[in-house]
């Protein structure tokens, strides 16, 4: 069994609750989503990669030395091989995290071998133009649009993994208004399983996420750096 890899590497985590944990990522290349803003377009927009058996990527980790794996994407969730690579990373002592836009969840999945589900619902500031340059046919805006959003996965996601993450990549204060109505209509979600991302690949100069900071401080919800951003600027493979 294989799956289309866009790349592997170790690095920090940089975003989240475990930012800053040496981790193995898994980035699996292939999207339902095409986010305006996406930093990794070559695993969505332009899918690339090579195919890896399972086994493989289950040993490289392992040989990693590494306790942690983040599996990525993309959009994870759409390979059926998913739950065979959690169950043999698991099998090898990895703390697996899924990163996830919480669109996908096939019904017999509820056992996934999940230690912490990261879901980032996308806001409306995530959807391409209907003359983006990317999309020649000119089909994404809609589709991303009608996509981006599924209420009963997102629920779901949050009954079935207790340890769970919700990352908002936010642009403008307009974007706290659509949140909020997010996780009322989600429900149960803790303020501090919260987090608020500003969006964009470059370190924040002084001042300009106070409006972040504020919201933040306000909910009591959290602010996610992005801790690769700082540290290796915006680079694959960190």
């Amino acid at each position: 069994m294989s799956v289309l890899v866009s790349e592997t590497f170790g690095s920090l985590q940089g975003e989240g609750k475990l930012t800053g944990v040496p981790s193995w990522f898994i980035r699996l290349s292939g999207c339902n989503l095409r986010c305006t803003w996406c930093d990794t377009p070559y695993a969505s927009w332009n899918p690339e990669g090579e195919k890896r058996t399972i086994d493989e990527l289950v040993q490289e980790a392992s040989d990693s030395g590494l306790s942690h794996t983040v599996i990525t994407g993309g959009e994870p969730m759409i390979f059926k091989e998913l739950p065979e690579l959690c169950v043999k990373l698991r099998e090898r002592g990895m703390h697996n995290t899924i990163e996830t836009a919480g669109t996908v969840y096939p019904e017999d999945w509820s056992g996934l071998a999940c230690d912490l589900m990261s879901i980032s619902p996308k806001l409306a500031n995530s959807t391409p133009a209907k003359d983006d340059e990317r999309d020649p046919l000119g089909v994404w805006h809609d589709r991303h649009d009608e996509r981006r959003l599924d209420f009963e996965v997102l629920g779901r996601l949050t009954a079935d993994f207790q340890d769970h993450q919700f990352k908002f990549v936010v642009s403008h204060p307009n974007d706290l208004a659509e949140i909020e109505r997010v996780l009322a209509q989600i429900g149960h979600v803790k303020p501090g399983d919260v987090q608020l991302m500003p969006e964009g690949v470059a370190p924040k100069s002084p001042g300009s996420t106070e409006w972040v900071v504020r919201a933040c401080m306000e909910r009591n919800w959290r602010y996610c750096n992005r801790l690769h951003i700082d540290l290796f600027g915006d680079t694959r493979g960190t």
